[in-house]
């Protein structure tokens, strides 16, 4: 599969990830947050381990915790505390400056050098992402800020460690997606039964919201985020994340009737031409391609005639101006 094929399929992964305010505000139980965060991880975890058929072993236990609680565990109720003490748009924001967490930590870690390009590309995005999801009302409270930025950092930590890491050999990114999965769903379960006690009562909405949650938005979503950090940098990947806000304010205007400024649009389209500028190769990465090589011509064949019969024929070849094979 080409790169460009391979960025489309990782960015279906962003895009589900923008339709989760929708979904909870229309089919989910109100202020339940960290169950949500359960139930979109732990059951999708299961459910792929169950179908890869496969579990950790050496090393991979504590691999997959550490990436889990990163991606997962720490992450959702990190972002979930955010968005409780902050006004949306400005935990959108927060979220929005990952890639340039991913940026250092990929240096770092990685040795992916940090180029002006991928950095100018990630701030450019998260000043459109503002311009869409900000509002003048908006208040900031220390702990929400705080909260934000550290999610976004668990996140892009979890994002660089999964793309040094990789997976074991012979294993696909469905197990390793189902491992994440479970061991942030059961750092979750805790959390959420602490903060908002036993579960709430469900009803066909909430099964038909947490089924969309747990089968696209968490389990699909997350085999194509990890497969594609497995095939490209993580830089590449972490400029696709502005495409989750910028998805939820479409799905906002086009199903839940609320309007768009043009300030808005205007910020729609400079986040999403950061994105799609983010993902073009640049110079480096265009010498690093493989060059076909030119066909090598085939060596003459080694004659097998006696003597007198090898001179005779090399003479013929010598007056046909022609190398005999």
């Amino acid at each position: 599969m080409n790169r460009v094929a391979t960025i489309a399929l990782t960015a279906l992964a962003p895009i589900s990830w923008g339709s989760t305010y929708a979904v909870a505000s229309e089919l989910l139980p109100p202020d339940r947050p960290l169950f949500t965060g359960a139930m979109r991880a732990l059951p999708a975890g299961l459910l792929l381990i169950a179908l890869s058929r496969s579990l950790p072993k050496g090393a991979w236990w504590w691999k997959s915790a550490v990436l889990g609680t990163l991606n997962i565990g720490a992450f959702f109720p990190l972002l979930f505390l955010a968005a409780y003490r902050l006004p949306g748009g400005v935990a959108a924001v927060l979220g929005s400056a990952g890639p340039l967490f991913v940026v250092g930590l990929a240096a770092l870690v990685l040795g992916e050098r940090a180029r002006l390009r991928t950095v100018l590309a990630a701030v450019v995005a998260a000043f459109g992402v503002s311009m869409v999801v900000l509002t003048a009302e908006a208040k900031l409270d220390l702990i929400g800020v705080i909260a934000g930025i550290v999610s976004s950092a668990s996140m892009g930590a979890g994002t660089v460690m999964t793309k040094r890491w990789g997976r074991p050999e012979g294993v696909g990114p469905l197990a390793v997606t189902g491992w994440q999965l479970t061991a942030g769903g059961l750092v979750i379960i805790p959390i959420a039964a602490l903060v908002e006690g036993a579960p709430p009562a469900l009803d066909g909405k909430a099964f038909l919201g947490y089924g969309y949650m747990m089968l696209i938005n968490t389990g699909a979503a997350y085999v194509l985020w990890f497969r594609g950090i497995g095939k490209l940098s993580a830089t590449s990947v972490t400029l696709l994340g502005p495409l989750s806000p910028l998805t939820a304010a479409v799905i906002g205007w086009a199903a839940l009737g609320q309007a768009l400024t043009p300030i808005q649009v205007v910020g729609m389209a400079i986040a999403f031409g950061a994105t799609v500028f983010g993902q073009l190769p640049g110079r480096a990465d265009r010498a690093a391609a493989p060059v076909a090589a030119a066909p090598v011509a085939a060596a003459p064949k080694e004659p097998f005639g006696s003597p007198e019969e090898t001179d005779r024929n090399v003479s013929m070849d010598l007056g046909n101006v022609k190398v005999r094979r």
